[in-house]
């Protein structure tokens, strides 16, 4: 189930939205260019483990603070490979625009990234053995998915079904699938051997989208918009 397009106007031009656009994909081509060792240490270096998290707070881990924490930002600009990276700023670009438009520039970047530090942080309560790292923009992204799921949830989302099928639904219609889908998916994988061997972070995804549905609540809205296009 892949969106298309939505039907939701918006007021104003998403630059936060092209920027972290054009700034993941202008990273992974600097990460695609890297030999695959170097690819690999680029991931574990900066991509963000639950595990280290977890023993930093239980006391038996030996990274410093700073080490553990920092990939809570930069996991959210690494990918694992072009698929990736554009699956995640495709949802992005349907949907960034709308939230973007309803926050302003500032509150949306805010916004972004305690989203992102969300999901991760849910990843660590829900899945804190796993000692491989996770890396991607879907957790932040996820959470622009709950706050549109909240802002416009009657806004028309043309979503393709593969191959051949088109349909317009409720926002609240695919993004409620797509958020079951990820809790049932989180709920499925949690057992020992993903903990261990890791896997699609299910998890930070659920995690991500509680966070907008919150947060898209506390940060207030723009004072004043004006349609797109207008004077």
């Amino acid at each position: 189930m892949i969106p298309l397009r939505d039907d939701q106007p918006r007021f104003s031009t998403p630059y936060v939205t092209y920027f972290l656009i054009a700034l993941n994909l202008i990273i992974y081509y600097f990460q695609s260019q890297l030999a695959p060792e170097a690819f690999q240490n680029l991931i574990f270096q900066f991509g963000f483990t639950p595990a280290d998290v977890a023993e930093l707070f239980t006391g038996t881990g030996s990274l410093r603070l700073p080490s553990v924490l920092l990939p809570f930002l930069t996991s959210m600009f690494l990918h694992g490979n072009w698929w990736h990276v554009i699956g995640n700023m495709w949802f992005l670009w349907i949907f960034g625009d709308n939230i973007e438009d309803h926050m302003g520039h500032g509150r949306y970047l805010l916004f972004y990234f305690l989203s992102g530090i969300a999901a991760a942080a849910a990843q660590v309560v829900l899945t804190p053995h796993v000692v491989v790292p996770t890396v991607g923009a879907s957790g932040a992204i996820a959470g622009v998915l709950g706050a549109y799921f909240i802002l416009y949830p009657r806004a028309r989302v043309l979503t393709w079904f593969p191959p051949i099928f088109f349909f317009y639904l409720p926002a609240w219609v695919m993004l409620g699938f797509w958020f079951a889908l990820q809790f049932f998916s989180g709920a499925a994988t949690n057992t020992a051997s993903y903990s261990q061997s890791g896997g699609i972070a299910f998890w930070a995804h659920v995690g991500g989208f509680v966070a907008g549905i919150i947060l898209v609540k506390i940060l207030p809205e723009r004072p004043q918009r004006y349609r797109y296009g207008t004077w």
